[in-house]
């Protein structure tokens, strides 16, 4: 079979559709990339940040909170509890694998329902696997409102004593 030299034999107008459709579609093609290319550059150029919103919980006066009372604040994912000492901030996720801890009515402490922690009322541990207490957060009064700030942590063990 002899092979057919293009240059002795003109294309056919049907050739030339066909090549110039071809043409038309990688044009394209090329051209949908670059433009995929072009706004990909400029999204990374333009920072998109994410602002937080303020963890900085307004929970009311200290002195409308009775002693023995134990507050959920489910915004931040912590419980206050109104002790003789004062306040604690107690996050409600559990140190051993990052469960939330449901107040335990019998106790009067925390329970984590899918490993079987326990905590004690001001936050450290009763019964395993966990083995750190749960963690507390800043306590301020600012106008007379009890503040808790759910964005930190603060020490160990720590109360807030309401000023007189």
């Amino acid at each position: 079979m002899a092979l057919v030299d293009d240059l002795e034999h003109p294309p056919t107008s049907q050739e030339s559709a066909r090549r110039r459709f071809l043409a038309a579609v990688g044009g394209g093609a090329l051209g949908v990339g670059a433009l995929g290319a072009v706004i990909t550059t400029l999204r990374f150029i333009e920072p998109s940040v994410v602002y937080e919103e303020d963890k900085r919980i307004a929970v009311g006066r200290p002195e409308e909170i009775a002693v023995g009372t134990v507050l959920v604040l489910a915004s931040g994912k912590v419980y206050l509890l109104r002790t003789e000492a004062g306040f604690i901030a107690l996050s409600t996720v559990c140190t051993h694998l990052g469960c939330i801890v449901r107040p335990e009515a019998e106790s009067g402490g925390f329970a984590c329902p899918c490993h079987g922690s326990r905590f004690r009322a001001e936050g450290t541990v009763r019964l395993g696997p966990a083995v750190r207490e749960l963690r507390r957060h800043p306590i301020s009064v600012e106008d007379g409102l009890l503040i808790v700030d759910a964005g930190a942590f603060t020490e160990d063990r720590a109360v807030f004593a309401v000023p007189a």
